[in-house]
C-alpha cells in the first residue's frame, strides 16, 4: 500500500500558539487529522513525526528508506536553512518529497530565503498556511498515480 510520511521540525509543535500572525491558528494535530483523513480517502497509509531534535528526524528519514514509505511531505522549520545532515539523510532515503512551509519565506528575513532541500524536492508549497500540506498531498498523490 502507498504510504505517506509527514516530517515536521522544530517549533512546529507550537503551531496555533507561536506567532499565529505568521504561522496561523491551526495546530499540528488539526493538520495531521486532515492529512490522515485525506490519505484514508486516497487509500494511503499515513504516518507523521514532529521533533525538535535533528537526530530524531534523521533517524526517521533513514527508516523511510526501508519501511515502504512512498512519498514524504516535509517542513523542517529552522533546519531548512541550516541542516546539511538532514539533506544528506533525505538523499540517502531515496524517497521523493515535497517541501512545505506555512509562511512565505521570501517575505521574511534574508537568512530564511535559502533552503537546503528545495533543489532536491519534487516541488515546494510555500506561504499558503496549513492548506499547503493538503495541496502538497494532492500533488504527491498525482505524482504517485503517474
Amino acid at each position: 500500500m502507498t504510504s505517506i510520511l509527514v516530517l515536521n521540525g522544530p517549533n512546529l509543535n507550537l503551531l496555533g500558539q507561536r506567532e499565529p500572525n505568521i504561522y496561523g491558528y491551526d495546530n499540528l494535530d488539526d493538520i495531521n487529522q486532515r492529512l490522515s483523513a485525506q490519505c484514508s480517502d486516497l487509500g494511503f497509509d499515513f504516518d507523521h513525526i514532529q521533533s525538535n531534535s535533528e537526530g530524531d528526524l534523521i533517524d526517521r528519514l533513514q527508516q523511510a528508506r526501508t519501511d515502504g514509505t512512498s512519498f514524504m511531505l516535509v517542513n523542517f522549520g529552522g533546519f531548512t536553512h541550516t541542516s546539511i545532515a538532514i539533506r544528506d539523510a533525505i538523499l540517502a532515503s531515496e524517497t521523493p518529497f515535497i517541501e512545505v512551509h506555512l509562511s512565505n519565506l521570501f517575505k521574511r528575513e534574508p537568512f530564511r530565503h535559502h533552503s537546503y532541500f528545495s533543489d532536491i524536492a519534487e516541488g515546494c508549497v510555500i506561504g499558503l498556511g496549513a492548506q499547503g500540506y493538503e495541496l502538497a498531498l494532492q500533488a504527491a498523490a498525482k505524482k504517485l498515480a503517474n
